[in-house]
């Protein structure tokens, strides 16, 4: 397959060597594919706007809103006052289209079953340790019952001077968890949704929101009182250390 810095299916997708990503995935069907396609779509037109309005800006570096503030200055080369509008419409939809994805996830009660589980959880935590070092950096990672958290750093190069590109991440970590996992439960079906939900770290402040965020999730479903008692969560980020 082309490698793009841009392509999309359902949702938008931006990789770039070398780039710091926050990631997570889900079973297949804990969120109804088309469920989100009206943000996806109002995103995409965003976007298209800004384009339009300022055709050397950068507002490819917009889509690294998550679960912080918007604390960096304009991203646009020339801010003027549609631009700015436009940039506060971009985080809102992008603030409801997180806040609507979380939701669909804490709404799957019933998973085909529980990635929590020991067994399930060593594998995932294998897939996501296997390229560390090689291809990338893992800052913070959490198993929860029907989806995983991941944030890490590309490195731009393997060891063979290849571009390292997230997709081809993902479906390394996705193809050998799947297959591993369906080993474990006695199944051969299709275990993981097919696309995945990344955003672009910007900066070490979006950093340390992005590894909070993962790591505060089973804090958040009631699954732990600590996220330090939760087995599918890792931490190896510095700055988080005392969260």
């Amino acid at each position: 397959m082309e490698k793009k810095e841009y392509y999309r299916h359902v949702l938008p997708h931006f990789q770039q060597p070398g780039q710091a990503y926050f990631v997570t995935w889900n079973l297949k069907d804990a969120v109804p594919a088309k469920a989100l396609e009206r943000y996806s779509h109002q995103l995409e037109m965003i976007r298209a706007q800004l384009g339009a309005a300022n055709s050397d800006s950068r507002d490819k570096n917009c889509d690294s809103e998550i679960a912080a503030p918007v604390t960096r200055e304009s991203e646009f080369a020339a801010p003027k006052p549609e631009i700015e509008k436009l940039k506060q419409s971009y985080y809102l939809v992008r603030k409801k289209y997180i806040k609507a994805y979380d939701d669909l996830l804490d709404l799957d009660k019933n998973p085909p079953f529980d990635l929590s589980r020991k067994e399930i959880t060593e594998i995932i935590i294998g897939s996501l340790q296997f390229w560390e070092g090689v291809k990338l950096k893992n800052f913070a990672f959490t198993i929860m019952p029907n989806h995983v958290h991941w944030v890490f750093e590309l490195f731009k190069n393997d060891k063979d001077g290849n571009l390292v590109y997230l997709q081809d991440i993902l479906q390394s970590v996705k193809r050998f968890s799947s297959y591993h996992i369906n080993l474990e439960v006695n199944r051969n079906s299709t275990l993981w949704q097919k696309e995945s939900f990344d955003t672009t770290i910007r900066d070490e402040k979006h950093l340390y929101y992005a590894v909070r965020y993962t790591l505060n999730n089973p804090v958040k479903a009631r699954l732990a009182k600590n996220w330090r008692n939760w087995p599918g969560s890792w931490n190896g980020y510095e700055g988080c250390r005392d969260f």
